[in-house]
């Protein structure tokens, strides 16, 4: 019981990382020493997508799953929680390419925009 239940905890947890390597870029326009937390994490995700790499955090799902009685799954986070929802079954290399330059894209945009209100202020002192 005590494992399928952290198995499920470590889904919200991944679902939350994921969100945060995506939109985490919006946090540091209000708190830009959130910076020093999501520049890694958003690299790691684009890494892990580029690469095709596995997430620690789904073997460590499944393990748990396995643990509690379940049935465990291949494959990683993305392509049994999220592409499901967005995308037509089947995560290819193409699609992760996709995936990791969305997310280095609307990253470089927000931290590009961070940067420009951050000179702004500079040059009104």
């Amino acid at each position: 019981m005590m494992a399928a239940w952290l198995a499920d905890l470590v889904v919200v947890a991944h679902g939350l990382f994921i969100l945060f390597v995506v939109a985490g870029g919006l946090l540091v326009l209000r708190w830009p020493r959130v910076a020093w937390l999501h520049l890694p994490a958003a690299a790691w995700g684009v890494l892990i997508e580029w690469f095709g790499w596995i997430c620690p955090l789904t073997p460590l799902e499944n393990t748990l799953r396995k643990a509690a009685g379940q049935a465990g799954y291949s494959g990683g986070f993305v392509e049994r929680y999220l592409l499901p929802l967005i995308y037509p079954p089947g995560l290819t290399p193409a699609v992760q390419l996709w995936l990791g330059l969305v997310v280095l894209v609307v990253n470089v945009a927000i931290y590009a925009l961070w940067w420009r209100r951050r000179r702004a202020a500079r040059r009104h002192y």
